[in-house]
């Protein structure tokens, strides 16, 4: 059972935990990868990287042939799979092991048991762990509605497959099962090759609690207490903790029980998760699925126990199994703020783009994969990192983590840092009375510009711009018409140099979250706010949810500029400018000219004075010529440079 070359089938932040973890254990690491990855932080982890395909992950990370032909094409005789992808693939690891490659994780029977949620209800049922009422697999819609009537609504129809809150529906009426029935199906049997349904009652109000536990496939299983991972959207777990808040002792103990009792009645091996669904008012916890892999949120048990779950997984899977023993009792509350690309302002819709600042906090871990220049896409899951915090209580752990995230920055895309700190904030979830709703009633306060319409080419610029770089082929950059640029920012009671926008012909249309004290300078164009005109070259206040319009010049000139009060716009320097150098593709927002659906962040509201001395602008221009760095006799003559 021993092994000595470990492939990591997985990619992002747990590819990179399993990795390190390995490598101190003295393994030799394989990393997989597809060609958006091919520059990540894994692969440059790993001893050797291999090819897997194209950016769909069924063409790359859920091809089993592929990663079966990169274990046997560098040697390795172990596999562990991280989260996600092919992790609770029983067929996968039954291969593996005709293989004769070490699956780090459960065994196939055990992948099989639970993977399908109406035989692991069954052998629940059988363990004695307490079930909301419920059905098993259900023939068709007949027999739906007269079970849901026999169980009372409201109901939840489950596909028996997958997970991640995909293939459900709440239903609180005959009528809306109804309407639910071949819906639900129809994605079962596209998402999970099955499209088998079955019924439980479904909790209002519900908290979600889970029990880490791990088994040495002899039957021996421990537990490692419980999580609360209630707040979620869509049914995708956002902030985790240990141990769970407000559980009463009995609870506590019945969970822990349940849990253990069910995962050594089959003998379970490895790292699981089992979870409940808590409903607070009757103190009763019903099983709802277990999770037959690590968990995301297994850090914030790691934290309080004091145990590295990973090195337990790769030390069982070669032969250890010593390893597996009480953890005694855990110390202190931990906390996990998953932080994901999407913009939560807009129905938690990814973002993609290129990273122009990662910043996270020292004195808290932080598990992630991304780093200043990465290259997000929307093939993936959107998270980028976990932030996790310790403290000695519940209290000190929230403050920590709330303190972490304010010190956390990720800028080019939009993440959900401002909407998990909201969470962190609301009164229900401090007090321990939230559920699995809460979030969605929680909004992101972080003043916000919308891009409405980018216009022709908007870029973000500063003064003097990036200058000095030409020796490394880097042109100086900056506003075109900085005089113009320079008395907008003046105006606003700016450093002249603030981050600004640069408009090329037509203007963008930037919607506005909060006021904000905007001055447009530059060729004359038309300027409005909600449609109103308003005049360029003064100070002039945007309401909050208010449209400004900049239109293209009309007389003469091709670039203006919107100047921000408050210090201009939020972006990060890069070669000491924020300006936008779109060829080198950095500076400004992602490297790039605006697109609409982008999301600027900076503006406040000031007084403001109008610009007196106004640059002259006309149609007549005088032109000086000289020579510059590039001039060459045979290019560029004397005759040349006085025509």
């Amino acid at each position: 059972m021993t092994f000595h070359t470990l492939l990591v089938a997985n990619r992002g932040e747990i590819a990179v935990r399993i990795l390190r973890t390995a490598r101190e254990l003295g393994l030799r690491t394989v990393a997989v990868y597809s060609d958006p990855d091919r520059a990540a932080p894994h692969v440059r982890l790993a001893d050797e990287a291999v090819r897997l395909g194209p950016a769909p992950a069924k063409e790359s990370y859920l091809d089993a042939d592929l990663v079966l032909k990169a274990a046997k094409d560098t040697g390795a005789d172990a596999i562990h799979p991280g989260y996600g992808f092919l992790s609770e693939d029983a067929a996968f690891a039954r291969r593996c092991e005709e293989a004769g490659i070490v699956f780090v994780g459960p065994t196939p029977e055990q992948l099989e048991l639970f993977g399908a949620k109406h035989t692991a209800r069954a052998a629940a049922q059988a363990a004695g762990v307490p079930l909301a009422p419920g059905t098993g697999l259900l023939a068709d819609r007949d027999e739906a509605l007269r079970a849901a009537s026999a169980i009372g609504y409201p109901v939840m129809l489950k596909a028996t497959g997958g997970g991640g809150g995909i293939g459900m529906s709440a239903c609180r009426s005959a009528d809306e099962l109804t309407e639910a029935w071949e819906r639900v199906q129809r994605v079962a049997a596209a998402s999970f090759s099955s499209a088998g349904v079955f019924l439980e009652r479904l909790v209002e109000h519900a908290r979600h609690v889970e029990v880490q536990v791990f088994g040495d496939g002899a039957g021996r299983v421990v537990t490692f207490g419980d999580r609360d991972c209630s707040l979620q959207r869509r049914n995708q777990k956002v902030v985790e903790e240990a141990p769970a808040p407000g559980l009463p002792p009995k609870v506590r103990e019945q969970l822990a029980a349940s849990a253990r009792d069910l995962c050594a009645s089959v003998g379970y091996r490895s790292a699981g998760t089992v979870e409940f669904v808590y409903d607070a008012a009757r103190e009763e916890a019903y099983f709802l699925e277990v999770n037959t892999r690590l968990q995301v949120e297994h850090p914030v048990t790691e934290e309080i126990y004091g145990v590295d779950l990973v090195a337990w997984m790769l030390r069982l899977a070669r032969g250890e199994t010593d390893v597996v023993r009480d953890p005694g009792a855990p110390r202190g509350h931990a906390v996990e703020a998953r932080v994901y690309a999407e913009d939560p302002s807009r129905d938690h819709r990814p973002s993609a783009g290129l990273l122009t600042r990662v910043e996270f906090p020292d004195g808290v871990r932080v598990d992630g994969w991304v780093e200043t220049g990465t290259e997000v896409t929307t093939s993936y899951d959107p998270m980028l990192a976990k932030v996790i915090a310790y403290g000695p209580d519940r209290a000190g752990a929230l403050r920590e983590l709330d303190e972490a995230l304010a010190r956390t920055r990720v800028d080019g895309i939009e993440t959900n840092l401002g909407l998990v700190r909201a969470a962190l904030a609301e009164p229900s979830f401090r007090a321990a009375t939230h559920s699995t709703a809460t979030l969605a009633t929680v909004t992101d306060p972080t003043p916000r510009i919308e891009v409405v319409s980018a216009g022709t080419l908007t870029t973000v610029q500063d003064w003097p711009g990036r200058t000095g770089y030409w020796q490394v082929g880097v042109p100086p950059s900056g506003p075109m018409d900085d005089r113009s640029f320079r008395l907008g920012n003046r105006a606003l009671g700016n450093p002249e140099g603030a981050p600004g926008l640069e408009c090329t012909l037509q203007g963008p249309s930037l919607r506005f979250t909060h006021p904000t004290t905007v001055c447009v300078t530059g060729a004359p164009a038309a300027v409005t706010v909600d449609g109103s005109p308003v005049p360029q070259w003064e100070p002039v206040t945007v309401p909050a949810g208010a449209l400004l319009e900049v239109g293209a010049p009309a007389e003469y000139g091709l670039r203006t500029y919107v100047l921000f009060a408050g210090g201009g716009l939020d972006v990060p320097a890069f070669l000491g400018s924020a300006s936008t150098f779109t060829l080198g593709r950095f500076g400004g927002h992602g490297g790039r000219a605006l697109r609409t659906g982008d999301v600027l962040h900076g503006g406040a509201v000031t007084t403001g004075e109008p610009v007196a001395e106004r640059p002259r602008l006309t149609t007549v221009w005088h032109l000086a010529a000289v020579e510059g760095p590039h001039a060459a006799p045979e290019f560029f003559t004397v005759d040349d440079i006085r025509d």
